[in-house]
């Protein structure tokens, strides 16, 4: 079964709604619906009160019907009450200031005020819903990426730095922290990266994003904890702002579930080819996108490269708020409309249709620590990101490709792509070795394993694997790339052209290895 519906919202509407509401699923194909994700202030109007008895009309009338329940927990819009009383539990951003309430994603994930009301929330609802009919999944929190730089979190921080080095010595020598005399005594001394007067260490940066990450993951293992009855997941937002590293999360999920708002097919087969690749051969499904009269093409990409599930946000379009003008699978006018009568269609050519099977025999690698590596404000700025290069890499391949991350699995593949891999530590490069050494073909591009995973930069290090010699580097992006011979065809010096000069790579021994030097 392929599961299709989208967020549902009742707390929105009266309850004569809801029954017409039902029926509009039923017509629409619908049987699995997003309930809850911003409800906090209706489940708790106060910090001991709590309403859940609209709740239970709704997942009785939804079962009632048949149609499953993806249940959220709230968590991530906490009610004005909430930070009335712990105003320490709102963000503090990079330059210093706090934010007020006033629209979504209002906390601060390492406060101990807000660790504690995301608990108690959840464990209500686990222990009121774990056995109910309509129960399919649970939906922790919602898009996690909110980043905080408070007291909380440079004391979560600290604690982090700790238990990653073991002592301010290790500390200092990975964050080169001689350079611009920031090396410290102890932990103590370390701040988060706020803002400050020039460039900040790119060390303590990526540093910081892994740190935010595995808070982050930290606060929804909590949550998991508590839920039962069903399996478990958490949407995962896409975008280079994002603080979290999803190849890892998704070791934590039990099925990944991507928000995807792309403005092109082609940007749809990608984030479809990711999130298979984060799953590692397990379920994937499109928790968000946006509704459109062109749903069944839209929805394609996703299901060619096997989607478990095809849902929207959201179902019936707001009357108010910072989203009303947001698409809806029953727009403003109602479903006498050609989104609904589309939406509808989709439904009905999914009702019984199973997953695909995707089987690729090549691989592109994408590292989101390498991407955030390269957001760092020392490096010059690109014509091109990480992330756009990678994708241009995607559009060029002929048939299916897992897009993986840099620690997977890769004797399976003919042919592997690793674009840009700017950060490189040493498992990586053991594992591109490896890899090459047992048969493989291996494409790499410019600016590849130029730093380790602390940003120190590794001259040569990958010289041995692609017999050649980087003599001189430019971190501006290439206008040109010409592959020189010798008299007798042989390749002899690689050159990439740059408008501030020449990067010139003298080839050793390129016959023998499975590898090319290439740029498109």
């Amino acid at each position: 079964m392929i599961r299709f519906g989208g967020d549902y919202n009742p707390e929105q509407w009266p309850s004569p709604v809801w029954a017409e509401d039902v029926g509009l699923m039923l017509r629409a194909g619908v049987n699995l619906v997003t309930v809850g994700v911003f409800s906090w202030s209706r489940l708790q109007p106060g910090p001991d009160e709590f309403d859940f008895g609209w709740l239970d009309r709704v997942l009785d009338l939804l079962g009632s019907a048949g149609i499953g329940v993806c249940l959220a927990t709230p968590t991530a819009s906490p009610p004005p009450w909430f930070t009335r009383l712990h105003p320490t539990a709102m963000p503090i951003n990079h330059d210093g200031v706090r934010l007020s309430h006033g629209s979504r994603d209002t906390y601060c994930v390492n406060a101990p005020a807000y660790q504690s009301a995301s608990l108690e929330i959840t464990g209500r609802l686990a222990s009121r819903y774990a056995g109910h009919d309509a129960l399919r999944l649970w939906h922790v929190h919602n898009e996690y990426g909110t980043t905080c730089y408070c007291d909380h979190c440079a004391a979560a921080f600290r604690r982090w730095l700790a238990a990653r080095y073991g002592d301010p010595a290790t500390l200092n020598d990975a964050w080169s922290t001689d350079f611009w005399s920031q090396r410290v005594s102890n932990f103590d001394e370390v701040l988060p990266p706020r803002a400050t007067q020039y460039l900040s260490n790119p060390a303590q940066l990526l540093d910081y994003r892994r740190f935010v990450s595995d808070a982050m993951l930290e606060h929804y293992r909590s949550q998991r904890a508590l839920l039962s009855g069903a399996p478990v997941t958490t949407n995962f937002v896409l975008g280079g702002w994002v603080p979290v590293d999803h190849a890892r999360w998704a070791r934590e999920v039990d099925i990944v579930a991507i928000d995807d708002y792309p403005t092109t097919l082609a940007e749809r087969a990608f984030a479809a080819d990711l999130a298979r690749g984060w799953a590692r051969g397990g379920p994937w499904m499109l928790m968000e996108h946006a509704p459109s009269v062109e749903a069944r093409e839209i929805a394609q990409p996703y299901l060619d490269r096997g989607a478990t599930g095809i849902l929207y946000f959201q179902w019936r379009a707001s009357r108010g708020g910072a989203e009303q003008w947001h698409p809806a699978m029953v727009p403003h006018e109602g479903p006498d409309t050609p989104v609904f009568r589309e939406i509808s269609a989709l439904g009905a050519t999914l009702r019984d249709r199973e997953p695909v099977a995707v089987t690729a025999t090549s691989a592109l690698i994408y590292d989101e620590q390498t991407m955030w590596a390269l957001q760092s404000p020392h490096l010059p700025p690109r014509a091109e990101g990480y992330e756009a290069t990678v994708k241009r890499w995607h559009r060029a391949f002929d048939g299916p490709v897992d897009v993986v991350p840099p620690d997977a699995s890769l004797g399976e593949y003919d042919l592997v792509v690793a674009p840009l891999l700017y950060l490189l530590p040493a498992a990586g490069h053991r594992a591109l070795r490896d890899y090459v050494s047992g048969g493989g073909r291996l494409v790499l591009t410019f600016d590849s394993g130029l730093v380790d995973e602390h940003c120190r930069v590794t001259p040569g290090a990958l010289d041995d694997l692609i017999g050649a010699r980087r003599i001189q580097h430019d971190l501006e992006p290439a206008t040109a790339t010409v592959l020189r011979h010798t008299p007798d065809g042989r390749p002899a010096v690689l050159e990439n052209h740059y408008g501030g000069g020449v990067v010139r790579y003298v080839a050793t021994d390129l016959d023998d290895l499975g590898l090319t030097l290439l740029e498109i």
